[in-house]
């Protein structure tokens, strides 16, 4: 499980920095009117700024080279 989570580490980064930003997006600017889809309710706009967070992150993550071409 460590070696899992050390493999990952800018995944869960990633996962939770956009969860916060998701979250304080909806508490600072939202949706007045109620009608977007993702800026409505504050799960929606933390579990979609998770997701951007998730695969903004992973990108950073060095691939492996075992000398196998």
């Amino acid at each position: 499980m460590k070696n899992w989570v050390l493999n990952n580490k800018w995944l869960i980064i990633g996962i939770l920095a956009g969860a916060g930003a998701g979250y304080l997006y909806w508490q600072q600017i939202g949706c007045s009117s109620g009608t977007c889809m993702i800026t409505s309710k504050w799960h929606n706009s933390t579990a979609y700024g998770a997701l951007m967070g998730g695969l903004l992150f992973s990108m950073f993550k060095k691939e492996k080279n075992d000398g196998k071409h």
